[in-house]
């Protein structure tokens, strides 16, 4: 079976492009500059591709390659068939590792703190003044044709879906967390391990870098390439940067780790140089952002990236002290929530939960028996949900936006349920703007 490891093996082959969003745009114009003509599918009605259920899937079966999209799972049917049926499936992604001098490419995945890791490796090389860009999930494709990475660090955030079509590692890889998500996709708690560790494991030199915490030192030999533990930064730096919660410690530290090993610097020297600016860093929109604060006191924060339960854990824990209304919910993909639902129970201030969506109805089941001396109602939209968040504080506490799933029931994406939360708490302070800087961190 004929597999290409790189772009240019692809010239005069017949090649397929299944999934037509970003990922796949990017690919096909990456094709297309090549001088190669592609079958474009997608599984929903997109303008300019098949229908896979529509006579896409033979289309993709007369190809010899086929540049799956993140989204669609490994070991779905249709793409085991592909397979069985000599077409080799892979990645754009992988392509372009193989492509580019992965001495300058430094990766970040996790089930948690992977966008906030790779915005803070990028920072922290640009203290340093050396030219440095954030890729992948957390901005555009490496191998878009708009992207120039001919030169500088490249710091890729790499999902779970993406690690499993990867079969070469980038020298630096950094794993921030691993906790339970997307098991609809991966099918279980281990498999979706296992697919988050693989490229840990992928040929090529490479260090990898994760928190020197139990959970790491357990994994033992599920680990690749030359480990380095490393521990939660606790200098206050990510005080300075604008980050809040003990996860962003780690986060920090790892950060500053990766950072002063490609950049050949010790880390109290690059840390030297970092807090002088800390306070141009932006944190990211969606990671426990304050969106306002009420005359009476409540804040809005949203945490809308936390799209499994392990962040909001974290969210939970950061609020510790305060009156907490958590909405909560969305698309159910099967996750286990009893980790959540027992942070609740434990908390001692007032603690309510509004509930959206089916994962919304599961954690507000699951609440029901688990936490009784926690308030549970239940919401259909962003303005009733903030509603009776707002009303169950009562003047005091934190309104927050921590979901625990996706969007996709709902909204678009993780951003469009963000700005519908942003929206309904600006309607409530009447548009008075309220100072958001680090002042006013929650």
């Amino acid at each position: 079976m004929f597999r290409p490891t790189g772009f240019a093996d692809l010239a005069g082959r017949r090649v397929g492009v299944f999934g037509y969003g970003l990922e796949g745009r990017a690919a096909a114009a990456r094709l297309d500059q090549l001088g190669v003509r592609c079958v474009l599918v997608d599984d929903a009605d997109v303008a300019g591709a098949l229908a896979s259920g529509r006579g896409g899937h033979e289309a993709l079966l007369g190809c010899e390659v086929v540049l799956k999209s993140p989204g669609i799972p490994r070991r779905r049917d249709d793409v085991l068939d592909l397979e069985a049926h000599g077409v080799t499936v892979t990645s754009a992604l992988n392509l372009w590792l193989h492509d580019v001098d992965r001495e300058r490419v430094i990766a970040v995945t996790g089930t948690k703190g992977k966008s906030t890791t790779t915005s803070l490796i990028t920072f922290f090389l640009g203290c340093l003044g050396q030219a440095a860009q954030s890729l992948g999930n957390i901005g555009q494709a490496p191998y878009s044709p708009q992207v120039d990475t001919s030169s500088g660090w490249l710091v890729v955030e790499v999902s779970s879906f993406q690690c499993v079509d990867l079969d070469v590692a980038p020298a630096t890889l950094v794993v921030t967390s691993l906790g339970e998500d997307h098991l609809d996709w991966h099918g279980t708690l281990a498999r979706y391990h296992e697919d988050k560790l693989s490229l840990t494991r992928a040929p090529g030199p490479h260090c990898t870098m994760v928190p020197d915490t139990t959970t790491f030192h357990d994994l033992g030999a599920r680990l690749g390439g030359e480990v380095i533990f490393v521990g939660a930064d606790r200098s206050g730096l990510a005080a300075a940067l604008g980050l809040i919660g003990a996860h962003n410690d780690a986060n920090v530290a790892l950060g500053l780790a990766a950072a002063a090993h490609v950049a050949r610097v010790a880390v109290e020297d690059l840390r030297a140089a970092v807090l002088p600016r800390a306070s141009q860093f932006t944190p990211l929109r969606g990671r426990l952002t304050l969106v306002g604060r009420d005359r009476a006191g409540v804040r809005y924060v949203d945490d809308g990236l936390a799209t499994s339960p392990l962040p909001v854990v974290a969210a939970l824990e950061v609020f510790s002290d305060a009156p907490v209304a958590l909405v909560a919910g969305g698309y159910d993909r099967g996750v286990d929530y009893a980790p959540l639902v027992e942070a609740l129970a434990s908390r001692s201030a007032p603690t309510a939960v509004v509930s959206m969506g089916p994962a919304g109805a599961r954690i507000a089941a699951l609440a029901r028996g688990a936490a009784p001396l926690v308030d549970v109602v239940d919401a259909t939209t962003m303005d009733d949900a903030v509603a009776r968040a707002r009303a169950f504080l009562d003047g005091e506490g934190v309104v927050l936006l921590s979901p625990g799933a996706p969007s996709f029931d709902a909204y678009r994406d993780w951003a469009e349920r963000s700005e519908d939360f942003t929206r309904v708490v600006r309607e409530i302070l009447g548009g008075e703007e309220w100072s958001l800087g680090r002042d006013s961190n929650p």
